[in-house]
């Protein structure tokens, strides 16, 4: 797959660079060029696109003369971009960054511009930068407009500052050229929040920034155990990508980077998906980053999407329920994997699995908390009523598929996990609203029909559908969401089923393609999510050196810079959407259930919930 994007003239997507302030994110390719970045938000319009059409597609680049590709690297907890570039004459250092303040309300927060900082380490060195915005998602040129504060480009609402002075060349775009002795400095800063930005501030925008992430990490209580380094940047990760107004987690920055190079398989992900917010506040918690925790709960159920019998699956940044799916036909797409769309008819379908991911989440936040509302626990108790008069009909199922609805065994699993978090919310809080008894006789009837009906004996495996033979990765959930124990012989048998059908070495695919009809065409590659959540199972399953294992396999595909896409191939080419925020978010569970292999009880509390 890497060979197929390269010779297309594309980076890997796993070499590229992730910057966030929580507002909006850039992804920077192996050469130091911003091939990506939406303004004024996630789900904004991009103005860099380069990742998605060479030729069509803005960047913003920056080089040192006669060098090669330079040297990457983050700092120490946070999300600062460190590039080291050696030329013939000098050695020049980057700092790349969304600059980002801390406060002792909320942690980090925006400040609203890209900042690029280089210096002469050594020698003499030639630095030239060029800002080819490419606005709405590059339907239309930039036209940018000096000021006495530098340049505007007013449709996008970008405004460029610099040192030395960047000015417009003959192709329309910004550019500086900028000679340097040994201590110079060459600044660019790209304001998209409506202010100029004095380049002299630069150095006090990256001291500020370097100390928001450090404070903020240090906000949890600290984990020291296994794979440490790779928990603790896998929660900057994920910190990156929760939004710093409302507390919604976006499943990833990007849109459309393809599962399968030269496939249909390409989405728009930019926006909060329930199981992945969930999951995220399960993980946030475990860590000790509870204000966060809170913040999405806040945010979900104040959603109008938490009304009626059928959840949304999703929100917008802002809470909203829908956003039209649109193909962007000027756009060749990534490695030419067309079509490149934004929006996502994802906001349009039902999935019986939202239930029980929003009370899992719930459960857990007043077990550590204890403050959810009067009014938030009615709610949730609403969606548990809605539950049981929704669960017998057909649904579009976790995994989104594009055709009419089947009866899914990971939502017969999720209905079960709404009931049992819902009856526990209420014994937990002594609420005497919910009908106990009635929901207990409906968590008993769909366990018993998950084992009636989800089971093929002849298989020996929990199928992907009733009245299938498929199997599908959802299902090592099964003991981590503790609807049975790990060392239940049909989770054990499951579990190798899955990975004798779906599996290659340490990867696992959701499902078969060819044998799940989802209304979409070609393969797609075998996803990270189910991966780290194999190696997780495993522990529960009492196989911890088999799951360390392969946690050790699938860290050491991790590009260079330590993040995760959705997908990968045999090969180890990420594919899909990066960085991916279940990767990450499945990456920290797995960790630190190797990390108590040793400790049953706290494994089998966890699973179930049972407190903390």
């Amino acid at each position: 797959m890497e060979d197929g994007a390269r010779a297309a003239g594309f980076p890997p997507i796993g070499s590229y660079g992730f910057l966030s302030d929580c507002r909006t994110a850039a992804l920077t390719a192996p050469d130091g060029a911003v091939e990506w970045m939406c303004a004024p938000r996630f789900d904004g319009p991009s103005v860099f696109n380069r990742i998605l059409d060479r030729g069509l597609g803005g960047s913003f680049t920056l080089a040192v003369e006669g060098a090669g590709p330079p040297e990457r690297a983050y700092t120490r907890d946070g999300l600062v971009l460190e590039s080291r570039w050696r030329g013939r004459h000098g050695t020049a250092a980057a700092a790349d960054f969304l600059a980002v303040r801390y406060d002792d309300d909320g942690g980090i927060r925006p400040v609203g511009a890209l900042v690029r900082i280089v210096r002469c380490e050594q020698g003499e060195v030639t630095v030239r930068g060029r800002v080819a915005a490419r606005p709405d998602h590059a339907r239309r040129a930039p036209v940018w407009r000096a000021r006495d504060e530098g340049l505007l480009e007013a449709d996008a609402g970008l405004r460029l500052t610099g040192l030395p002075r960047p000015a417009v060349g003959g192709h329309g775009d910004p550019e500086i050229t900028a000679e340097l002795a040994e201590g110079g400095t060459a600044v660019l800063i790209l304001d998209y929040a409506g202010a100029w930005t004095d380049p002299r501030a630069a150095d006090d925008l990256l001291a500020g920034t370097l100390d928001a992430w450090r404070r903020w990490s240090a906000r949890s209580d600290r984990y020291d155990g296994y794979a440490a380094d790779r928990v603790r940047f896998s929660a900057i990760v994920l910190r990156g990508l929760i939004h710093s107004e409302s507390g919604a987690l976006i499943a990833a920055p990007t849109t459309s980077l393809p599962e399968w190079i030269g496939g249909e398989r390409n989405w728009d992900y930019r926006y909060a998906w329930h199981r992945d917010a969930a999951l995220a506040l399960l993980v946030l918690m475990r860590l000790g980053h509870r204000e966060e925790a809170a913040r999405y709960l806040r945010f979900l159920l104040g959603s109008p999407a938490m009304d009626g019998d059928r959840l949304k699956p999703m929100l917008t940044l802002d809470g909203g329920t829908r956003v039209e799916e649109e193909i962007l036909g000027h756009l060749s797409g990534y490695a030419r994997s067309a079509p490149v769309r934004i929006g996502n008819k994802a906001f349009d379908q039902f999935q019986i699995d939202v239930y029980g991911q929003v009370l899992d989440a719930a459960l857990v936040y007043q077990q550590v908390e204890g403050d959810l509302t009067r009014e938030q626990l009615g709610r949730l108790f609403r969606v548990v009523d809605a539950l049981v008069r929704v669960r017998h009909e057909p649904d579009d199922g976790l995994w989104e598929a594009r055709t009419d609805g089947s009866r899914w065994t990971s939502s017969t699993m999720y209905a079960w996990v709404c009931l049992d978090r819902g009856v526990r919310l209420a014994e937990l809080t002594g609420d005497d609203r919910p009908p106990l008894e009635e929901w207990r006789r409906a968590r008993d009837d769909v366990h018993a029909e998950l084992l009636r009906e989800g089971w093929d004996e002849e298989q020996g495996a929990f199928v992907q559908a009733y009245g299938s033979t498929a199997l599908d990765a959802s299902l090592i959930r099964l003991p981590l969401l503790h609807v049975l124990p790990g060392p239940d012989p049909r989770v054990v048998s499951t579990l190798d089923r899955i990975d004798a059908r779906l599996g290659d070495g340490p990867l696992v695919h959701r499902y078969d393609t060819g044998e799940t009809d989802d209304g979409l065409d070609g393969p797609e590659g075998a996803f990270l999510l189910c991966s780290f959540d194999m190696a997780a199972a495993l522990v529960l399953a009492g196989r911890a050196d088999e799951a360390r294992d392969r946690f050790e396999a699938l860290c050491a595909r991790a590009g260079d810079l330590g993040l995760y896409a959705e997908e990968m191939d045999a090969g180890g080419a990420m594919l899909g959407n990066y960085p991916q925020a279940f990767t990450h978010l499945a990456l920290i569970e797995a960790a630190l259930n190797i990390d108590q292999a040793g400790d049953g009880e706290a494994l089998h509390r966890w699973a179930s919930r049972g407190g903390h």
